[in-house]
């Protein structure tokens, strides 16, 4: 009889690990559990990935690689594939009975109400307790609140038969992922991971599977919770500080100061860790996180997050702001806003990637819509596509002759080295506005523009 992995010590695990014996499923196969489901895969473990989403399956099943813009991943893909290691399904009864490790990489996004939404977690939780294989290791790589997986997880899969016991028959643990969009290869390499299990010897067991698999640092936590503390506070401390940077761009741009000179300035000193104004905030991780943190605040009776919650407020305010920028821009024209036509550059959250969740170009091209404005698009990861209601534009020069003014929204890599001499050149009312610090001011104003960039004083 095969002994189940959670009565297994550590050096047992890591020969069954080289000896490909044990079974991963990926429940959830996007933007980050793809990538962890191919890197397992790529270790030489039979990797099942799990998805909702039978449209992704069915591509994936026909070889079709879905993450375009993250790099050396599709060769790994290919690879996989061919070897026969890597399968995906929409089948958690098969998948999840065929595992002895069980990775959750699902989504946890917020509501209409900014409150976490788990359902994913707490569906797939559910259904776990219905067809989990008993001694079977179950790792939370989704970003949660502290106490998610002791007060919900634990007693979802546990459920109410009696059939499952946590370290009695099945174990649990925690690896936040810690990748970012479009280098998630290179921070999957790199950047230390955290790990943590329900007791001692469930950590050991984790630390063995991610060391077979990623060549990085693993800190081992004293409780999952403590391990999802730690990921929650590096995020919200990005967005606390993107919020401080925005707050003092616009007192700089009533001062005539220019933001990016004082930051490049500032960074001269040995502590100073530079974040940079912009548009807004978006994207699955930042805006959830502080969301997060403010929902365990409250759970806790801890409802005085102050700087949390004003730090959400700046960066949800900046959207706005920019609109104030290019409505300026138009009354110093003498032109009216409403009719004109306006192309926004880049509608992605962050640069480099094709991924508009939580973007604040949403809300700029929703509220240039509601003032009469012909809003067109150009981004060079949406090429062909429909975003917002809006087919996106194919030819950059030709959407700038058609406007009257261009929007800087994201930094893509395209964007950087665009002189300010094209926008003056194609735009028929000369007016530009810079969210990102691309455009230097004072070659812009050279060229004839009528120029706003944010926090970049007058």
């Amino acid at each position: 009889m095969i002994k189940k992995i959670i009565d297994m010590n550590p050096q047992e695990l890591k020969n069954s690990l080289i000896s490909n014996s044990i079974t991963i499923c990926v429940v959830g196969i996007g933007r980050i559990g793809l990538p962890t489901a191919l890197s397992f895969a790529n270790s030489g473990l039979n990797t099942i990935g799990l998805d909702i989403n039978s449209e992704l399956i069915k591509n994936i099943n026909s070889g079709i690689y879905p993450l375009k813009d993250e790099p050396e991943y599709d060769i790994i893909f290919d690879k996989v594939i061919k070897e026969k290691i890597f399968s995906v399904t929409t089948d958690i009864n098969e998948s999840v009975s065929k595992a002895d490790v069980i990775l959750l990489s699902l989504p946890t996004p917020m509501d209409e109400n900014n409150i976490p939404d788990y359902s994913a977690l707490r569906s797939v939780a559910k259904q776990l307790s219905e067809n989990l294989t008993e001694g079977s290791l179950v790792i939370v790589e989704s970003t949660i609140e502290p106490g998610f997986v002791e007060n919900e997880l634990i007693p979802l899969i546990e459920g109410s038969q009696n059939r499952l016991r946590v370290e009695k028959n099945f174990a649990i643990g925690v690896c936040p992922e810690t990748a970012n969009p479009g280098e998630i290869m290179v921070d999957f390499t790199k950047l230390p991971r955290l790990v943590a299990g329900i007791n001692e010897n469930i950590t050991n067991l984790i630390h063995e599977i991610y060391h077979h698999v990623f060549p990085v640092e693993l800190i081992h936590m004293p409780n999952c919770k403590t391990a999802n503390a730690v990921k929650l506070t590096t995020n919200v401390f990005r967005d606390v500080n993107i919020a401080f940077v925005n707050e003092l761009s616009l007192l700089f741009e009533k001062l005539g100061i220019d933001t990016m000179t004082v930051l490049k300035a500032a960074q001269s000193k040995y502590n100073f860790q530079v974040h940079y104004p912009g548009a807004g905030v978006g994207g699955p991780c930042l805006p959830v996180n502080s969301y997060q943190i403010l929902n365990s605040g409250k759970n806790a009776g801890i409802d005085s997050l102050q700087m949390i919650k004003t730090s959400r407020e700046i960066n949800e305010s900046m959207p706005q702001h920019v609109i104030e920028l290019i409505q300026t821009c138009f009354t110093e024209s003498n032109l009216n806003i409403d009719g004109s036509t306006i192309l926004i550059l880049g509608i992605s959250y962050k640069p480099n990637v094709k991924d508009v969740q939580l973007s604040p170009a949403e809300h700029i091209i929703n509220k240039l819509i509601s003032l009469g404005v012909n809003v067109k698009i150009f981004d060079p990861y949406f090429t062909s596509e429909q975003i917002y209601g809006i087919q996106i534009e194919e030819n950059l020069n030709n959407a700038l002759s058609e406007s009257d003014a261009a929007l800087i929204i994201t930094a893509h890599k395209e964007f950087l080295d665009i002189k300010p001499s094209l926008f003056s050149s194609k735009l028929k009312n000369n007016i530009l506005v810079d969210t990102r610090g691309i455009i230097d001011p004072s070659i812009a104003k050279k060229t004839g523009l009528i120029f706003r960039g944010l926090g970049r004083g007058s």
